[in-house]
């Protein structure tokens, strides 16, 4: 059964499956623009701080109109191995501002895969996929053809098929192969003794039979690999220039690494022949089904979901989440639209006491409603909550209570251009 949130007609929130507390109904908060600099016309920068019972929770949020004088989008550090600071992003993206994006395989977890700069879940950046989906988890879309933003349920399809006409899966993209931090791939996932392929948020799904294709955006290197592992050197157009084992050689300039493990590093000792292509393809889609496509497509999961239509909706079980993270209360990133398709992009402080307390999902979901959100999702929070706006940081990150204001090297961030 999914757990959801819904605002009951008294006013609070009704959770199926566990208890939680009813978060206010906030009034649209009374705005205040600091002074930062001159951002390009349809871009607003407002900072306020409100009063729940619990204590004050202060927050900045961007909003960017659909006729913004901006291109939105989203980019990653110098290489997708290594995690990279927001400010330093947005600087090399020449952004006016940005906030942090999707989770990532963060080195302080106890599933730490190695690669610090690795976005977990579905990750595209210029209409590249660059991360495989999460299945079924929520993720913030933008630079569609047909609309210019929106929030859904989201997975990912990527294939390979060789001259001789065998195809596979590939389950995924830029990662280390055997180890699904966050679970939701495909094939043969197990999480705990037990086939497992929904999302399990910071859990370690195992396969030991897996393709995962490596970018030049990952870095220098594929990912390291044990013996018996295999890897085919693509160059571009895809043409197999040799095999390697172990797995985890350099990745050529424009070209790819398919790196097999198990099962998968047979099929490439049977199908990768030198000098012969292999076709890769990757598609999208939404939770209608429907193929997601734009020259400039942006999809970043994260989740779960706070708004839907105006209601709250924090979709917990599609996202894997565990239900005591619903009365958590951390720093935020957070994401909406408002009915006319203005973008809000807002962060919490939280941990600092007396000053700003953090919000739980279900205060989060109420505030960016306040700031008349239609639907809403949360993105990577905590110490990795980050706003920067004309090259300042004007938030204040915090990696645990009571500790120095500090920016957090993250994956990849939300970056607003000037056009």
């Amino acid at each position: 059964m999914r757990r959801r949130l819904f605002l009951t007609a008294a006013g609070g929130l009704a959770l199926s499956g566990c208890d939680t507390a009813p978060a206010p109904r906030l009034r649209p908060p009374a705005r205040r623009t600091p002074s930062v600099g001159p951002l390009p016309p349809g871009v607003r920068y407002e900072e306020h701080t409100v009063r729940l019972p619990a204590g004050p929770v202060r927050h900045q949020v961007l909003s960017v109109a659909p006729d913004a004088a901006v291109t939105l989008g989203a980019v990653h550090g110098a290489r997708l191995d290594t995690a990279e600071t927001v400010r330093s992003m947005a600087q090399r993206a020449g952004a006016v501002a940005a906030v942090n994006g999707s989770f990532f395989d963060i080195r302080t977890s106890a599933v730490f895969s190695g690669y610090d700069g690795d976005p977990l879940g579905l990750y595209v950046e210029n209409n590249v996929l660059l991360s495989e989906a999460a299945s079924g988890r929520t993720a913030l879309v933008l630079g569609e053809d047909a609309v210019p933003g929106r929030i859904t349920e989201a997975r990912s399809v990527s294939r390979v098929v060789a001259k001789d006409g065998a195809a596979r899966l590939i389950d995924g993209v830029n990662r280390t192969p055997g180890r699904i931090v966050g679970c939701g791939g495909v094939g043969g996932d197990v999480l705990q003794g037990q086939r497992h392929t929904a999302p399990a948020h910071n859990k370690l799904c195992t396969d030991r039979d897996e393709l995962v294709l490596f970018t030049p955006q990952w870095g220098t290197e594929a990912a390291r690999a044990p013996a018996g592992t295999v890897e085919a050197v693509l160059a571009a157009g895809g043409r197999v220039v040799r095999l390697r084992t172990p797995a985890g050689g350099p990745v050529p300039a424009g070209g790819r690494v398919l790196q097999g493990t198990g099962a998968a590093a047979a099929w490439l000792r049977r199908h990768a022949l030198p000098d012969t292509v292999l076709r890769i393809t990757s598609q999208v889609y939404d939770s209608a089904g429907r193929r997601l496509s734009g020259k400039n497509l942006t999809v970043l999961q994260a989740g779960p979901r706070l708004l839907r239509d105006g209601r709250v909706d924090i979709n917990i079980e599609a996202n894997g989440v565990s239900p005591t993270a619903l009365s958590q209360r951390h720093p935020r990133t957070l994401a909406g639209f408002t009915r006319d398709g203005t973008l809000l992009l807002m962060t919490v402080d939280g941990r600092d006491p007396g000053a700003s307390i953090g919000v739980t999902m279900a205060e989060a979901a109420e505030l960016m409603r306040a700031w008349r959100a239609h639907d809403a999702l949360n993105l990577d929070g905590g110490g990795s909550t980050t706003m920067v706006v004309l090259g300042q940081v004007r938030n204040r990150p915090r990696g645990a209570e009571g500790a120095k204001v500090s920016e957090r090297a993250v994956a990849d961030a939300l970056v607003v251009v000037a056009a």
